[in-house]
């Protein structure tokens, strides 16, 4: 294993990147940021398939804990026939969408929460002198592909879902659900990242980031009309979680939004992923300039 990491670690510093040389194009910058995560995920990738029955196990796991959120739905319902006026495929769907959503994330982001262990033990300092964009390193860092069980466990129950749901479907429904769960993942990614740089300033927030990422995705998973609308309007114009499954679910679903929304803010997801993600770039490159090693 530790041969594996130095090998990684040598590759990355011999290599040239955009970060050892400024005046680099920005696409050249990205692309160099991709090769490096590229590389180190799949040091961890090789480190973990190693020993495979621990994988699996531990895939397993995973995917059998997350499901514990949902059996619990499936308990409540065993006592009422809706919540909120929603059948129980009907939250499925919602359930189904944000779980996998959040899981895209957290496996390919969700180590930067640790930024703030790095801070603290100054072991930040290594990633800002190696030739790859720092956030690269870190979200590549111990990459866990055991995540991928909560993807799966995710996929399942919007399979049921989609499968039961007494839904007309069209093709502009059917494309709805993949583009939903991509730019979810997004928005997702981009509160981890904002998240991240947060905590340059906080030192370790870690938590703060988790009630939003994993406390949000918790709250995705019941129907909207079930929360007070000042609530829903803080997830859909303050931090737009609404985005990653509320509002275009509810499309699918051919429900009415809350909030009385028009009804092209369904499709709007991608753009609001783009759109949260441009100010949490923003933030993190702040957060790494004000970066003075440990202590500060």
């Amino acid at each position: 294993m530790a041969e594996a990491v130095e090998a990684v670690e040598a590759v990355l510093e011999r290599e040239p990147s955009a970060s050892a040389f400024p005046e680099l194009p920005r696409r050249n910058r990205a692309l160099e940021g991709l090769r490096g995560y590229r590389l180190v995920v799949g040091m961890w990738i090789r480190s973990t398939m190693t020993y495979r029955t621990s994988f699996f196990l531990s895939t397993f796991g995973n995917a059998a804990i997350t499901l514990l959120d949902f059996v619990a739905i499936v308990i409540m319902f065993s006592h009422v026939d809706v919540l909120g006026g929603f059948t129980l495929p009907e939250i499925a769907l919602l359930y189904g969408t944000c779980t996998t959503s959040l899981g895209l994330a957290d496996l390919l982001l969700g180590n930067t929460d640790r930024i703030g262990v790095r801070i603290r033990d100054g072991s930040l300092d290594t990633m800002l002198v190696r030739p790859v964009p720092v956030l690269a390193q870190v979200a590549a860092d111990r990459f866990a592909l055991r995540r991928l069980g909560r993807c799966a466990q995710g996929l399942g129950v919007l399979a049921w879902a989609v499968s039961v749901l007494d839904v007309e479907w069209t093709v502009g429904k059917v494309l709805l659900v993949p583009v939903m769960i991509t730019a979810g993942a997004g928005i997702f990614g981009a509160v981890m990242v904002a998240g991240a740089a947060f905590q340059f300033l906080a030192g370790d927030a870690a938590e703060v980031q988790n009630s939003f990422t994993y406390g949000g995705c918790t709250m995705l998973q019941y129907p909207p009309t079930v929360f007070a609308k000042d609530l829903l309007r803080g997830v859909t114009f303050v931090v737009p979680l609404a985005f990653v499954n509320w509002l275009p679910a509810l499309h699918v679903l051919g429900r009415p939004d809350p909030l009385g929304l028009p009804g092209w803010v369904a499709y709007a997801s991608p753009l609001v992923a783009f759109a949260v993600f441009l100010p949490a770039s923003l933030a993190w490159r702040a957060g790494v300039r004000s970066y003075r090693s440990t202590g500060s």
